[in-house]
């Protein structure tokens, strides 16, 4: 078997990751830095890391992912919605798990736009009599 990989792209408020899902020893790296330096928080590397723990493929594949956009919370989204989709390319049959934990669904939220008029999208400015 010749370099198998498995390709998946995840999108979350502005943020686009492309990972790629490798055989090997269950090192996530991330723009070129292990997850947990990337992150810094505890929560969004157990983010990253919940499509393999639910999937029970810690072990199994190597991720590599490049991520550009948005901030670092959604960054780690995209990450997690790019190893679903690519778990269920690399076996069909995870589909199922990943799909109850909601980690093939893309998440909608995004921050809203502002609105003429206002100073935010939904602040209006101090009322002022005279």
């Amino acid at each position: 078997m010749a370099n198998t990989q498995y390709r998946g792209t995840g999108r979350r408020k502005c943020s686009v990751a492309r990972v790629r899902l490798i055989p090997g020893k269950g090192q996530i790296v991330v723009n070129g830095k292990e997850a947990n330096d990337y992150f810094g928080r505890g929560v969004l590397e157990t983010m990253v890391r919940q499509p393999l723990a639910v999937t029970g493929t810690e072990g199994r594949y190597d991720v590599i992912a490049n991520v550009y956009g948005g901030g670092v919370s959604g960054q780690a989204g995209a990450v997690r919605h790019g190893i679903a989709r690519a778990l269920v390319l690399a076996d069909d049959e995870l589909r199922s798990s990943l799909k109850k934990t909601g980690c093939l669904r893309r998440d909608p939220r995004m921050k809203e736009r502002r609105k003429y008029g206002l100073k935010k999208a939904r602040k209006a400015p101090q009322f002022s009599k005279r």
